[in-house]
């Protein structure tokens, strides 16, 4: 039995059973026999079919954005966000498929010579609940045009969001078993991955998760893509604007009730103007309304369930006993539901658990340095390499933190935030792969060489 819970209530939404044996077998033959087809079919027809999902995902809008308030808690107004970015990469992507996948003629002595990319068969994609609708659809639709079929074992804590994207795919004209979701535990993972008819996966989640998954897959010699935690620095020098650098740190810390893998959770800041960023941090801050995610105003909604709460929560007590200074928002919060005030931590050591652990949830590390150099240092001085951020205006440290910062990505003078038209991923122990435009599109593909002679 699966529960699906009203963070924001802690009243059950709704419960699901989960797939039995037969149930996964039946959709696993149901995989393989579409796949044989949809490999054939032509690229302009899943290009029109993605076309329709956008339109599907545009009319349901609303219902979507409020399934997943009722979920895990993300605030209304973040939700239909989420399908508005949806939406925008569905036809983004779809217009750009013919170039995204078309042969790339190398010159040489031969009468052709070029490479094609061929899809693979069918993709498992073990997904998380911050994002629920976002990150399946980047993944499925990518594999998708590619010319792959799609099983979704989503997380659980959102079946509901996992039922609803299956529906919306058959309600946009999409042959069945071109996308199927799978209620199952993670404890069937591994034997799905280890079945022939399934030919790579793609995980966004935990170190724990990405690491279990590509060692099954490993052994099996298929492909994966890894897109995975992240504790990510977010530098602030002299030169940057001031009052544009706290806005956006938190936008980049607390958005998504502070639960995102590229959230700014390490706040590394310059000396020269670390009192007035902490200031004017903590006053925008305890500006954030906490309260009822389906109220348009409010800021920051629940935490995804008490399971979460309470680890963030001994994580933060933990780390204050090891010596760490907080400071807590001010709000009043619901006495009701899974709420955390937002918060600061200061004084933040090597020697302490939580220096090179992420936090997913509303707390910043805040660090003190004195150059750029320092900054960079501290930044790369754990295992994760998801995203990073510079604010800066001197384009000689611009220069040095793309040069330098041991990341996936780099964002100079803005919060971070995966673009549909630029490929995302991390490095470290955040992941390898890329996600996302023609790099996203090419992950589940053979990369075939032809050479024809004459």
């Amino acid at each position: 039995m699966i529960k699906s819970i009203n963070p924001a209530t802690e009243q059950i939404v709704e419960t699901y059973d989960a797939l039995n044996a037969a149930g996964i077998e039946s959709a696993l033959t149901l995989a393989k026999a579409t796949s044989k087809y949809w490999t054939k079919t032509e690229l302009s027809t899943r290009v029109s079919l993605v076309h329709a999902l956008a339109d599907t995902l545009e009319k349901t809008a609303n219902t979507s954005a409020l399934l997943m308030t009722k979920e895990m808690g993300k605030t209304i107004a973040a939700g239909k966000a989420e399908i508005d970015k949806c939406i925008k990469y569905c036809r983004y992507t779809a217009d750009m498929a013919h170039d995204y996948l078309a042969d790339e003629v190398v010159e040489t002595q031969y009468k052709q010579s070029f490479t094609r990319p061929q899809p693979l068969g069918t993709i498992l994609l073990v997904m998380p609940w911050n994002f629920p609708f976002w990150q399946v659809i980047r993944v499925a639709v990518a594999a998708i045009l590619a010319g792959n079929t799609c099983l979704l074992k989503h997380a659980s804590n959102v079946p509901g969001c996992a039922l609803e994207i299956e529906k919306i795919f058959i309600k946009s004209g999409f042959p069945k078993g071109v996308f199927q979701t799978l209620l199952i535990a993670s404890s069937a993972v591994k034997s799905i991955l280890e079945d022939g008819r399934v030919h790579g996966a793609s995980v966004t989640g935990s170190e724990h998760a990405g690491s279990s998954v590509a060692s099954i897959c490993g052994t099996q010699i298929k492909p994966c893509v890894l897109e995975l935690g992240g504790s990510d620095p977010f530098i602030v020098m002299p030169s940057a604007n001031l009052a544009g650098a706290i806005s956006h740190a938190i936008t980049g810390r607390m958005r998504n009730n502070g639960q995102s893998c590229i959230a700014a959770k390490r706040l590394i800041v310059h000396a020269d103007i670390y009192d007035d960023f902490k200031a004017g941090f903590i006053a925008t801050m305890n500006e954030i309304k906490i309260g009822d995610p389906l109220d348009e105003k409010t800021g920051m909604g629940p935490i995804s369930s008490k399971k979460a709460q309470m680890e963030i929560t001994e994580m933060l007590h933990l780390v204050e006993r090891q010596g760490a200074e907080i400071t807590t928002g001010t709000q009043k919060i619901p006495k009701i539901g899974y709420y955390l005030r937002p918060s600061i931590l200061e004084n933040v050591r090597p020697n302490m658990d939580i220096y090179d652990q992420e936090i997913f949830g509303p707390a910043a590390m805040l660090f003190k340095v004195n150059s750029i150099n320092e900054a960079i240092s501290l930044a790369n001085d754990i295992p994760l390499g998801l995203s990073s951020v510079l604010f800066s205006n001197d384009e000689a440290e611009q220069k040095l933190a793309i040069n330098e910062l041991q990341s996936g990505s780099t964002y100079i003078n803005r919060y971070a935030s995966s673009d549909i038209r630029m490929p995302f991923g991390g490095t470290k122990r955040s992941g390898f792969g890329r996600e996302i435009a023609k790099q996203g599109l090419r992950e589940f593909t053979n990369l075939k060489t032809v050479i024809i002679a004459n």
